[in-house]
Order: structure tokens, then C-alpha cells, then sequence
């Protein structure tokens, strides 16, 4: 089983998620601690799971589906893989790996995510 955590304030104005075959765990409102400036400083926390097999899917949804101004990412992990999905773009690698962690990384950091937010479980 796959499972992420999506920020519903990341989502874009408009962005619709359908046909979705996932379960979410828990919903969290809290204040974030490390907004930036043109983010909001409480945030929705929604915790899910879905099956692998459809891990990849649902990234490529969200990628479509996240705003880009303040540019948000989700993290979507199986057991074997990490999905870090930013706006139109999905950064996959096998959990572990120093290099696809630093790509990911990298490309968060050159979209403006501040290292204190670039915090994915390893």
C-alpha cells in the first residue's frame, strides 16, 4: 500500500481529483511552522493510502492538479519507491536513494521551496 500526504492548500483553484480509489487516514489542521510568505500559515493535512498499483496514476493526477504559485509538492511513497509530485512534474526514485532525493531536492529548492519544507520521509 502507497501513502502520501496532500496539502489541500497546494491544490490549484479549479483542480478536480476524481475517481479516486484511495483511503484517507486522517485530516490535520494546524499551523505549519515554516510558511513562507506567500503561503498560508494554517495548513490541511490529508493523510491516505492507495494501492501501489495505482501510486503512479494518482501522481501523475496531482501533478496536474497542484498550484504553482507558491509551487507545493506531495509526497507519495510505496515501500519501494518515493513520487514527489510538484506542479506538471513527478520526481520518482527508489526509497533510499541519495541522488534521487537530492533531484527531487534540487528541484524544489529552484521552485522556491525552502529546505525546512523539502522534509519527505526517506
Amino acid at each position: 500500500m502507497a501513502a502520501g500526504v496532500l496539502i489541500a492548500e497546494s491544490l490549484r483553484t479549479g483542480a478536480v481529483l476524481d475517481d479516486l480509489s484511495l483511503t484517507v487516514r486522517k485530516i490535520q489542521r494546524s499551523a505549519s511552522g515554516n510558511a513562507t510568505a506567500d503561503q498560508p500559515p494554517v495548513w490541511t493535512l490529508i493523510f491516505f493510502d492507495i494501492a501501489d498499483a495505482q501510486a503512479e496514476a494518482l501522481a501523475d493526477q496531482l501533478s496536474e492538479a497542484l498550484a504553482d504559485a507558491p509551487v507545493w509538492y506531495v509526497d507519495l511513497h510505496t515501500v519501494q519507491e518515493t513520487f514527489i509530485v510538484f506542479p506538471n512534474r513527478v520526481i520518482r526514485y527508489r526509497r533510499g536513494d541519495p541522488q534521487g532525493r537530492a533531484d527531487a531536492e534540487e528541484y524544489g529548492r529552484a521552485h522556491g521551496i525552502p529546505d525546512s519544507q523539502l522534509d519527505w520521509p526517506t
